[in-house]
């Protein structure tokens, strides 16, 4: 099973921001305003640090999480999803008025 997936309007909006932008990024945050979200950004514009890992991928863009959040996640499938509206202004698909939002799931043990 992968440990990231997207559903078929997340995928879509994936593709739209890969024409309008190139190579991108996936940055999984626990930020305090924003709580949980998948942060959509251009992968030059986003220092990658060492506790960085990548967790898995969609349609080619890398999604990584830091190491110390990993253990809260890894027994559960991380489900990219998209809905109207303006979440986390840092991500790109913001300024097609959408938010990438999470969705998780159970895995097997």
């Amino acid at each position: 099973m992968e440990k990231v997936i997207a559903t078929e309007p997340a995928k879509a909006l994936i593709k739209q921001l890969q024409e309008q932008h190139g190579k991108l990024i996936f940055v999984h945050s626990e930020g305090c305003c924003d709580g949980t979200s998948p942060i959509c950004m251009k992968s030059d514009d986003f220092y990658l640090g060492s506790r960085d890992i990548q967790v898995g991928e969609i349609l080619g863009v890398p999604y990584y999480m830091h190491r110390s959040n990993f253990s809260y996640w890894e027994h559960l499938q991380i489900v990219i999803d998209v809905i109207d509206g303006i979440g986390n202004s840092f991500s790109l698909e913001s300024i097609e008025n959408k938010t990438f939002i999470i969705r998780a799931s159970q895995t097997a043990t």
